[in-house]
């Protein structure tokens, strides 16, 4: 038995979860790592050869480097959960208008389940990613915090892990910077490892296309979509597009519509395949509405608070004052905030700590 007990690990077979997995084996746990397959790279139809966490190498990968620390290692199957859960989510949210964020479902409802399971399984009393955030215990709650190295913080995406899975939740690299982490590599041996450059595609969109990908995916989708119209909002045709799932708000790039100044996707409206165009000015909202919220640093707001909200990854964020109205979130920014895309994720933030979060359902002025 081992001093510190035992606890189950993923492994990707890239830098931060490898050095996860090797610092909890130096500091005297029994370490179980599991490498999660998600995905079929030949079922995604895409050009790009194999790469990412679930590539035959990164699982290779994994299983190699925990062998030489010692390391119990196994495989876990989620590929039916995962196809089912996750890539007919991202197919339906882009079929009605919105811009998923898989990797949130992902982690909320896919792999933090699966390896939970496995823990209960194997008597694991902890599970740990690579994640750069911070978990901590206070008034009884587990709050999420963002990671040291701001750059890499990964809290944002980690707003749906309910208070069951962060009791249990441990994340490693969240007290380090990625350079830290890259040197800590080296020093243990994996310099190729260190130097290896990450990617930031969806795991199951491999050439990070991902119109082809729903083209592939939803048969006659082209016949059914193509030739609506691009539309001023006071109803202006201004011409023809491609199909609605093929545009994303704040879009300005590949819309191949010239009227002699630049133009962005303000709406999506499905129901009439129209995509609403206008100036950059126009993509500037006041507040929104945020749907299915799961609440962290509190179990739930009495009052309106302020906070800064995100409403994508790289978004600095931008003070708010937030409500909580039932299962929603009513946000009004003190600050007007550009291209608020329905289907992503809101944040909010009190200082580092991650209040809620949920996913954004409408922009509105005030």
């Amino acid at each position: 038995m081992s001093k510190n007990g035992k606890i189950l690990v993923a492994m990707s077979g890239g830098l931060d979860s490898t050095v996860a997995a090797v610092m909890f084996a130096e500091q005297g746990y029994e370490v179980v790592g599991v490498t999660m397959k998600t995905w079929d790279y030949a079922n995604s139809g895409g050009s790009k050869k194999e790469t990412g966490c679930c590539s035959l190498d990164s699982i290779n990968d994994a299983r190699s480097i925990a062998v030489k620390h010692g390391i119990h290692h196994m495989i876990l199957d989620i590929r039916d959960e995962f196809g089912d859960f996750v890539i007919d989510n991202f197919v339906e949210e882009y079929l009605a208008g919105r811009t998923p964020n898989p990797c949130v479902l992902c982690n909320t409802h896919i792999k933090w389940e699966a390896l939970l399971k496995r823990a209960n399984q194997l008597d694991c009393e902890f599970i740990a990613t690579g994640h750069y955030a911070q978990v901590r215990s206070e008034n009884n709650r587990f709050v999420v915090s963002k990671g040291l190295d701001e750059n890499k913080d990964q809290s944002y995406v980690l707003w749906g892990l309910t208070q069951q899975s962060l009791a249990r939740t441990r994340f490693p690299l969240g007290q380090y910077r990625k350079t830290e982490i890259r040197q800590m590599a080296i020093d243990m041996g994996y310099q190729e490892l260190a130097n290896k450059s990450e990617s930031y595609e969806i795991c199951f969109v491999p050439d990070n296309d991902y119109r082809g990908f729903l083209k592939r995916k939803v048969d006659g989708l082209e016949e059914q979509v193509d030739g609506g119209n691009f539309i001023t909002r006071d109803g202006k045709i201004l011409g023809k597009h491609r199909g609605y799932p093929f545009y994303t708000i704040g879009q300005r790039k590949g819309l191949e519509i010239a009227v002699g100044e630049p133009l962005y996707v303000l709406e999506i409206e499905p129901e009439t395949n129209t995509v609403v165009l206008g100036r950059e000015e126009e993509l500037q909202r006041k507040g929104m509405w945020v749907r299915g919220i799961n609440m962290g640093k509190f179990e739930k707001l009495s009052e309106p608070i302020e906070s800064i909200t995100k409403i994508r990854y790289k978004d600095v964020g931008t003070v708010s004052t937030i409500e909580q109205v039932d299962d929603r979130m009513k946000v009004v920014f003190h600050d007007n905030v550009k291209a608020i895309a329905p289907g992503q994720s809101a944040v909010f933030y009190d200082g580092n700590d991650v209040i809620g979060g949920g996913w954004i359902q409408i922009g509105f002025d005030v």
